[in-house]
């Protein structure tokens, strides 16, 4: 496994990551065990960053890593996130901060979180949703301040809303963060025109996130799938959407080769290949996972010739605006 710099923090962490949203449920029938198990292996194969939230699971998902971390005992880095107040997602420019993200609203969901984690302190705490109408607002820098005062949290970040990268280009601006977390992939490749030079230029770590466009981009949806009960993606994939995907992941199989074998190659190493990725987080909820997942991103980055050509392959859709093409 090999360590990517974590922006200005002077941290060194996997550029494979751990997603946890899935080990808190939202994915079908939950394995408890077997989410443990992934977790386990991930740390055997030197991932060392792991991404959960608050929400996932109403907590499940923190209290499953922080039992794992406690158990394997070596640093590494934990990061998790605080939702908005309001429960609104994405973030609207029209819903003032102060009702979105409260100073006590912050400070609470991180004495929250630690304790669901077990730990004292977290490493990186991130806002669940952002746009940059709150950049000028007080109230988030000053429940930041006093958790990184008091010890509670070393770094401070924000996700970014779904295929709104343009929302913090202000924020990444002000360099008033540690780091941001975006969708970024074969089929969202828009972070790389203005907001992944903005991040280098600020020393802003990216949290590149959803690489398998909630798991197309590995190849094992086929227009006849059909989603347990309780997975969202049954959502996602509603209506046209998942025969428009699957035709689109299909085409990408002809940039497969004998040095890129998959499209679970093709897409972890098309994220990795961007000088401004920190670390990817796929969402891992079985011991195979892991490893096919350390396994496709170790290698060297893609050929710029064959970066060049999977450009074509962007496909601008926004599923909470109900804009699919």
């Amino acid at each position: 496994m090999r360590n990517r710099p974590f922006g200005k923090t002077g941290w060194q962490v996997s550029e494979i990551g751990f997603g946890c949203w899935g080990l808190g449920g939202g994915w079908g029938p939950r394995d408890d065990a077997q989410a443990k198990a992934a977790l386990w292996r991930a740390l055997e194969l030197g991932i060392n960053f792991f991404d959960t939230a608050h929400v996932y699971g109403n907590g499940l998902s923190e209290k499953i890593l922080g039992e794992v971390v406690r158990r394997w005992g070596k640093p590494v880095f934990l990061a998790t996130k605080v939702p908005a107040k309001t429960m609104e997602w994405p973030a609207s420019p029209a819903t003032p901060v102060s009702r979105a993200f409260p100073a006590d609203w912050i400070v609470r969901c991180t004495e929250v979180s630690l304790k669901r984690l077990g730990l004292e302190r977290v490493d990186l705490q991130q806002l669940h949703v952002w746009t940059d109408a709150w950049v000028e607002s007080e109230e988030w820098r000053k429940a930041v301040q006093r958790l990184k005062r008091e010890g509670k949290i070393r770094a401070f970040g924000v996700s970014v809303n779904d295929h709104e990268p343009q929302s913090a280009l202000k924020l990444v601006s002000s360099g008033e963060i540690d780091s941001l977390q975006v969708i970024y992939n074969l089929f969202d490749q828009s972070p790389g025109e203005s907001l992944f030079p903005l991040c280098r230029e600020h020393g802003v770590a990216v949290i590149a996130r959803v690489p398998f466009d909630e798991g197309s981009l590995t190849g094992v949806l086929t227009p006849q799938t059909r989603f347990p009960r309780g997975d969202w993606r049954a959502g996602y994939f509603k209506g046209e959407r998942l025969l428009a995907t699957c035709r689109r992941v299909e085409a990408l199989k002809g940039h497969l080769s004998p040095e890129i074998p998959t499209l679970i190659d093709l897409a972890l190493k098309f994220v990795l290949s961007h000088p401004a990725v920190s670390t990817v987080i796929p969402g891992m909820r079985r011991a195979s996972h892991v490893e096919a997942n350390v396994s496709a991103g170790a290698g060297l980055a893609l050929p710029p010739a064959l970066i060049r050509e999977l450009s074509s392959c962007a496909w601008q859709r926004n599923f909470y605006a109900g804009a699919w093409d």
